[in-house]
């Protein structure tokens, strides 16, 4: 179990990084923070659910840089966060916005199990865990739906799409130089492209934003 003097040091990490996004944080907010990065990397030492092992590793690339995406983000009710692996963006998303209800779709059971825990643990009573593929699973329809874990913004749209209300957002969150759209889709309309930093040094991310404007069927 990681000591009381590392988690503070994880803690003040949390401070300085979300003190950079400018985004104001409660305590309460911040203290669930922490303890989704302890919890995540207590359990990261038993099964593999990230590359990144300790509290610290995690605070700075995963819980920061969704912080940095979710800086970017309008005003959104709702989320899909599509392959959401061990809930990132979804979990900081969720905690930095409680009137926003996100659900996790994760096809692999730890994984899933993992979110389930997090969910009981920290008392995110704004967050829902769905086990299975997104495209077998019955979609809910969101105000935003994003996949960060598949690289292409032309593999990822189709996977979105159903996921996603008329006149709503698909997030599509890539490293530079920001991948290529698929322009030809006309279900969608792609807005500029974001570029921003993940805070503390990190890496410098792009944000590809898509209105949904009919619907599924071409």
């Amino acid at each position: 179990m990681i000591g009381d003097k590392s988690a503070e040091a994880v803690r003040s990490l949390l401070i300085e990084g979300l003190g950079e996004l400018r985004l104001a944080v409660s305590d309460h907010q911040l203290d669930t923070l922490l303890e989704l990065a302890l919890l995540l990397g207590q359990w990261s030492k038993r099964i593999n659910l990230t590359g990144h092992r300790t509290p610290a590793e995690i605070a700075r690339r995963l819980i920061l840089d969704a912080a940095a995406l979710c800086a970017q983000l309008p005003e959104i009710a709702s989320l899909a966060d599509i392959g959401s692996g061990a809930g990132f963006p979804g979990f900081p998303v969720a905690i930095l916005r409680a009137d926003c209800r996100v659900t996790l779709v994760e096809s692999r059971e730890r994984r899933h199990h993992f979110q389930r825990q997090v969910i009981r643990q920290l008392g995110l009573d704004n967050v829902y865990a769905e086990l299975g593929r997104a495209e077998a699973l019955e979609p809910s329809l969101h105000a935003a739906a994003i996949a960060q874990a598949v690289a292409r913004p032309r593999d990822a749209l189709p996977i979105l799409l159903p996921w996603v209300e008329i006149g709503g957002l698909l997030l599509f969150p890539g490293s530079t130089p920001a991948p290529p759209i698929p322009n030809d889709d006309p279900r969608v309309r792609f807005e500029p492209c974001a570029t921003y930093n993940v805070p503390l040094g990190g890496a410098e991310r792009t944000l590809w934003t898509a209105r949904k404007t009919s619907g599924n069927v071409v």
